[in-house]
C-alpha cells in the first residue's frame, strides 16, 4: 500500500498586515507571486518588503493583503 509522504509544512492562505507579515510569505502582486525575503520597519507602523526578485513594496499599518504561508504541521 502506498501512502502519502509526510510533510513538515502545509501551504495556507492567510491575511497579513504590516505587523504580521513574515519572511517567506508569498504575496500576489500584479498577477505575479512574490516571496518576501527581507523586511524593514518604517515609521508609523509601515514596513518595506523586499522580494527575492529585488523588487520592493511598502505597506502602511492599515494595509491588508492575502498571502500564502507555509505552516508547520504538528
Amino acid at each position: 500500500m502506498r501512502g502519502r509522504a509526510p510533510s513538515a509544512a502545509l501551504p495556507s492562505t492567510v491575511e497579513i498586515t504590516s505587523t504580521t507579515v513574515q519572511s517567506g510569505d508569498v504575496i500576489q502582486v500584479g498577477g505575479r507571486a512574490c516571496r518576501v525575503s527581507d523586511l524593514y520597519q518604517l515609521p508609523h507602523g509601515a514596513k518595506q518588503l523586499l522580494f527575492e526578485t529585488g523588487e520592493q513594496l511598502t505597506i502602511h499599518g492599515r494595509t491588508r493583503l492575502t498571502a500564502v504561508r507555509m505552516l508547520r504541521r504538528r
